[in-house]
């Protein structure tokens, strides 16, 4: 059973260079507010395994990628699994968690993403374009993306990278949602300044498309984000789902916003905790 104050191993990599965002203080600034309610701990991703045992739950948070441990948190994750160790998010999550496969899976039944094939047969359902992106199914943060010309594509797509057209979009925009709980959304309104983020007001349209992938993943529990592009056609199309160590750009809201979020966040893991 949880102690009276839930003891929370709070995983991040502080000091990771992400490229645009600011890992460390992030996570400072909301691991500081968790402990009105939770004994917290911070810890590398490279240590939680040894550690967590003596925690009520495991707070996965801003990690990097998890490439550049892949062996490790393999580890961690089939270690938790195997004694039941309350992992959040939890580890059932079927997007970015999983990898890469679900952007093909959802492309493949027709769901507003980016087309994604992986195989040089599946070429053709591909809408023409001059510009196509190949990016390693295993990526992460853009590591390994490519640009390249059509012709370009037989040669690469052997199943272990997706190829998407390149989409002139006007914008990005992304969606926070803590359990199924709408929170904010955030938009690049520079599309060459993916970090850039700007408060963004969602269309009842727009937070039904984003709902629609948070409830196709089917986490009863956790943060996820839903990132998003306005086609040229005015369409969005869902770019990544990240349901494993979303960053959260809470310094792009203000102290009402950031607020709320950890308000829901609290709630979300005394929720978590007890389940």
């Amino acid at each position: 059973m949880p102690a009276a104050r839930p003891r929370l191993l709070y995983v991040t990599d502080l000091a990771y260079p992400a490229r645009g965002r600011r890992y460390g203080d992030e996570d400072v600034l909301l691991a500081s507010r968790l402990r009105a309610d939770f004994d917290l701990a911070l810890c590398h991703p490279l240590d939680a395994a040894a550690l967590m045992d003596a925690f009520d739950g495991v707070v996965v948070r801003n990690s990097g990628p998890v490439l550049g441990y892949q062996e490790e948190y393999d580890a961690f994750r089939e270690r938790a699994l195997q004694d039941g160790v309350r992992v959040y998010n939890p580890l059932t999550g079927r997007a970015d968690m999983a990898g890469k496969q679900y952007l093909l899976d959802l492309s493949a039944a027709d769901y507003p993403v980016i087309p994604t094939v992986d195989r040089a047969d599946d070429l053709h359902r591909l809408p023409e374009s001059d510009r196509y992106v190949v990016k390693p199914k295993l990526g992460a943060d853009s590591i390994g993306l490519r640009i390249v010309a059509p012709d370009a594509l037989p040669a690469l797509a052997d199943g272990t990278v997706l190829v998407q057209p390149c989409v002139d979009f006007a914008y990005e925009v992304s969606f926070y949602f803590v359990d199924h709980d709408f929170q904010y959304a955030l938009y690049a309104p520079h599309p060459d300044r993916r970090w850039e983020l700007q408060p963004y007001a969602p269309t009842g349209r727009d937070l039904e498309f984003a709902r629609r992938f948070v409830d196709w993943n089917g986490l009863a529990h956790g943060i996820q984000r839903v990132d998003a592009c306005r086609a040229p056609g005015g369409e969005l199309l869902l770019v990544e789902l990240e349901d494993l160590n979303p960053y959260l750009s809470l310094d792009a809201l203000d102290d009402s916003g950031r607020d709320a979020f950890v308000a829901a966040t609290t709630r979300s893991l005394h929720r978590f905790l007890a389940g």
